[in-house]
């Protein structure tokens, strides 16, 4: 099959003007209604809790999701879908455990949970350095995947590419704020959620509609072993460790935490975790099916040829099963999946630089609501820069790996402490700042050191840390290092915060 990939065609080019446009009307829209730092971090509190679900699952399912899953399972086989149960098993821990305790202590960012009690400036600079590691490593693999998909589609430059999808996020976040942001990220669940079931539906009328089918013509073509676990993840450590920065990196994530400030009250919170969680099982369900009838269909030859992380395998299926037309579509909405999620993840590291650092850190707590605005919008500018940057010197991995990476962090650096803090009545600042930081730093130095990037990236001969993924090691250093550092040097004045704390955690009672 001759591909159209790299030319550009008429039909795509409408699809990403008519995306870019539209959401572009709603950023002007949205930056008559932002005015105060409250509208530009939580959308005023405005949001439903429908809308807010459609928004997480808009701010969740990135690129990774979409283009890396779908490639992992069309080349690696059955392991691939350990990223989609993975990714997906998080949500109701998160409903479970943080959803209600986030929006009744928090005000923008997931540090003002851990400052609720604790020694504000300390827990507050190094929860930044947490939170600004994990968006920057996500926005790298949702800025490489978009770098792809617009270098593939239209033959554009892959620096050109990354440069195009960083300016326009640019504008969504600078003007309209999480207004904007959650508008656009509505706009692209919805798109994505219709184009995928589009997708499988085709897919499936080339078997028959029988996943019976399917499977054994992947058996006939791959052999057994690509219907079974070890294609990837050859160690079971090495999946467990994957499967643990999967769940509890959800819960560390700032851009996802960061949502649960739009809605009203905790009881839409609740809501929104529970629709999120039915969109996003809905599509992790059926995005195995586009990779394995990509296989079939396509042949990872093919898939591999055109870029070597699998990231095409969907949009080549599209247009094998829908021409030029289709896969039009799917670009897009691969396009607008990437803007929306980066957009989230830049208004994170924004809102953590102006309001955990600047506000309550540098100001304490002095700065007027413009100029809290203010140094949001010149932060926005800097990380998208940063981002841009970075995803032009990780060009060649694939990203639902990457995303993995970001994942790990999260789960290592962020959650322990964000969960002790709701918990544990004598967890302690030291014990905090100790978590944080331990956690984070050894999960970047991992890594590092990893056989993906000291190996893959670096090209030495061995790799000095032998797991993929690192977050068996490293979240097990960030508890031990919190209940150590906890024990050592108590906090008194946070173990007395600790009762009213849990009045308004479970009542809401003072809840902004």
């Amino acid at each position: 099959m001759e591909s159209s990939l790299g030319q550009p065609n008429f039909i795509s080019v409408l699809f990403f003007v008519i995306f870019v446009v539209l959401t572009l009307g709603i950023t002007y829209w949205a930056a008559k209604k932002t005015k105060t730092s409250s509208e530009f971090y939580a959308a005023g509190r405005s949001i439903t809790g429908f809308q807010n679900g459609l928004a997480l699952s808009g701010d969740f399912m990135s690129a990774a999701s979409f283009l890396g899953i779908s490639g992992m399972v069309a080349l690696k086989g059955y392991d691939g879908i350990i990223y989609a149960v993975g990714w997906l098993v998080g949500w109701p821990a998160l409903m479970f455990l943080l959803a209600e305790p986030l929006r009744n202590l928090g005000k923008y960012t997931f540090a003002d949970v851990l400052a609720f009690r604790l020694k504000q400036k300390p827990i507050r600079i190094v929860a930044s350095i947490g939170g600004i590691l994990v968006t920057i490593t996500y926005s790298i693999a949702q800025i490489v995947g978009s770098g792809k998909l617009i270098n593939l589609m239209f033959g554009l430059p892959y620096e050109l590419a990354v440069v195009i999808v960083g300016g326009v996020m640019l504008l969504y976040v600078l003007f309209g704020g999480m207004i904007a942001t959650t508008w656009v990220q509505i706009i692209k669940a919805c798109l994505l959620l219709f184009g995928v079931t589009l997708l499988v539906i085709l897919s499936l009328a080339q078997f028959g509609f029988s996943l019976e089918n399917l499977f054994s013509e992947v058996e006939t073509k791959f052999g057994r072993a690509a219907l079974e676990p070890g294609g990837f993840a050859a160690s079971p450590i090495d999946s467990i460790s994957l499967g643990l920065a999967l769940m509890f990196g959800l819960l560390g994530l700032p851009h996802i935490l960061m949502r649960f400030y739009t809605v009203p009250d905790a009881k839409e919170a609740r809501k929104s975790v529970a629709y999120a969680t039915t969109f996003i099982g809905y599509f992790y369900i059926i995005i195995p099916i586009v990779g394995f009838a990509a296989a079939v269909l396509i042949g990872r030859e093919q898939i591999a040829g055109i870029d070597k992380g699998g990231n095409m395998a969907a949009a080549l299926l599209a247009e094998l099963l829908g021409g030029t037309p289709f896969l039009g579509f799917i670009a897009a909405v691969a396009f607008a999946t990437i803007l929306a999620v980066v957009a989230g993840l830049t208004l994170a590291a924004a809102s953590t630089i102006s309001h955990d650092l600047y506000f309550n850190v540098f100001t304490e707590g002095k700065a007027t609501e413009k100029d809290q605005v203010s140094v949001a919008k010149k932060a926005t500018v800097v990380f998208s820069i940063v981002s841009i940057l970075l995803g032009i010197l990780f060009k060649d991995q694939n990203v639902a790996f990457m995303v993995g990476l970001a994942f790990a962090i999260a789960a290592s650096g962020n959650f322990p402490a964000l969960f002790l803090s709701i918990l544990w009545k004598n967890f302690s600042t030291v014990g905090g700042v100790f978590s944080i930081l331990i956690g984070s730093v050894s999960a970047t130095l991992f890594i590092i050191f990893s056989p993906t990037v000291w190996v893959d990236v670096f090209k030495f001969d061995q790799a000095i840390f032998p797991l993929k993924n690192p977050a068996i090691v490293s979240m097990s250093l960030a508890f031990v290092s919190a209940f150590i550092f906890s024990k050592l040097f108590p906090d008194e004045t946070a173990a007395a915060k600790f009762e009213s704390e849990k009045v308004r955690v479970y009542l809401g009672i003072g809840a902004e």
